[in-house]
């Protein structure tokens, strides 16, 4: 079976009422394909024109009544209201057979009737989906939480369709008006390299904790953080690690030598071994958090590999609303997964200082200073739908 790319799209209402997560994990521990690229946008009246009439052709092509449910749900939720965009989380997987894959986690439309009894839970959509009739069989309500092609050829059908429209998007959606007095932030998360390294639920139940917060999910990207970006989003770590370790593991060092060669050391050789072994030590330590985000080490990367993008991979989160960064830190935990309260991610997820789950910004300023640093307004995902249909990045713009 060839290699094939497909996506999920999660409806504004999933996103809404924070499913997101929960979505996420179940496909993430369900299917045996990669996750190559993660974006929200708002869709615009046209976008959503052009996806419903694409998916209502499908209805006639195949004479199923399924495209044509899902065209008239198109229309009416993707379509903006009132002059404000709704948002659309778009997931992309790649791998063998992937189209069927994705449409069987996602499951059935199940147009008819069926008891409560019937349901199983077992796919995204026995989970969070609704379908309600009335007793003459007409459609009541209807909500399908996610959208993904059953063929490739769809599949490719519709990504000419989205690839313009993403690649020319900002990554961040804008399109919710506060009152002018409230106290609005934006934060930065990055759900870290040790909750990717097989396939689990672990990053979208993080996702799920983070709701709690009632904060809106506004940008999210995949990522592969490179060794100069490691530098310069921990370079302020660094010093603060020669501050603490360089005394502490001096000191330390200071009493193996006394204990080895029985010999007593004078007061001045706290400074000298604080400043040479100390330092040492925890320059060591900062370039393991360097290579734990991007899997190599900074003073074993050749310069010309400084900026290619790392080994491992992450996610990064944008998410919005009031006294975002302190909500956020709340659900997060403290720093050291053994000191964080029950209930906490890191608590729950840490395994130690370094490999503790998940990253959150401090302030609203130092969200700022990473968001710049990740470029979080670069996004891979219109390149890859380029790529996939061959589209140009000259063309996007015609």
């Amino acid at each position: 079976m060839a290699e094939e790319l497909s996506y999920i799209l999660i409806t504004p209402y999933t996103i809404v009422k924070s499913r997101t997560g929960g979505v996420l994990s179940r496909l993430l521990s369900r299917v045996d394909l990669e996750l190559v690229g993660t974006q929200i946008f708002a869709p615009s009246q046209e976008l959503a024109e052009a996806y419903a009439a694409s998916l209502y052709k499908q209805s006639v092509d195949t004479n199923s009544s399924s495209p044509k449910l899902l065209s008239d749900f198109v229309l009416k939720t993707f379509s903006p209201s009132n002059g404000r965009r709704h948002r659309v989380m778009m997931l992309l997987f790649k791998g063998e057979d992937a189209c069927r894959k994705l449409s069987d986690i996602a499951g059935a439309l199940y147009p008819e009737n069926r008891s409560i009894e019937s349901i199983t839970g077992e796919t995204i959509r026995d989970t969070y989906a609704d379908l309600v009739k009335d007793q003459d069989g007409n459609i009541v309500y209807f909500e399908p939480a996610v959208m993904t092609p059953r063929t490739q050829e769809t599949a490719t059908q519709n990504m000419k369709i989205f690839a313009p429209f993403i690649s020319n998007e900002p990554n961040i959606v804008e399109n919710m008006a506060y009152p002018a007095n409230a106290k609005i932030e934006r934060t930065l998360v990055i759900i870290k390299p040790d909750n990717w390294k097989y396939a689990s639920s672990r990053p979208g139940t993080i996702i799920d904790m983070f709701s709690r917060t009632g904060l809106r999910l506004i940008g999210c990207k995949k990522y592969q953080m490179t060794v100069s970006e490691a530098l310069e989003f921990y370079g302020p770590v660094r010093d603060a690690l020669i501050s603490k370790l360089g005394p502490m593991f001096g000191a330390r060092a200071k009493v193996v030598l006394e204990k080895e060669f029985g010999l007593p050391l004078s007061i001045d050789m706290d400074k000298i071994l604080s400043d040479s072994f100390g330092k040492e030590y925890a320059v060591d330590q900062f370039n393991k958090i360097v290579e734990f985000m991007s899997g190599t080490r900074p003073d074993k990367c050749p310069e010309e590999e400084m900026d290619s993008p790392g080994k491992v991979k992450c996610m990064v989160l944008i998410y919005e609303g009031v006294d975002a960064v302190q909500k956020i830190r709340d659900v997060l935990g403290p720093t050291d997964p053994t000191k964080a309260p029950g209930g906490t991610i890191r608590r729950e997820f840490g395994h130690d200082v370094m490999v503790n789950t998940a990253h959150a910004s401090d302030s609203p300023e130092n969200a700022e200073r990473e968001m710049g640093i990740v470029r979080i307004q670069n996004n891979r995902c219109g390149k890859i739908l380029r790529e996939h249909i061959g589209m140009s990045h000259e063309d996007v713009g015609r």
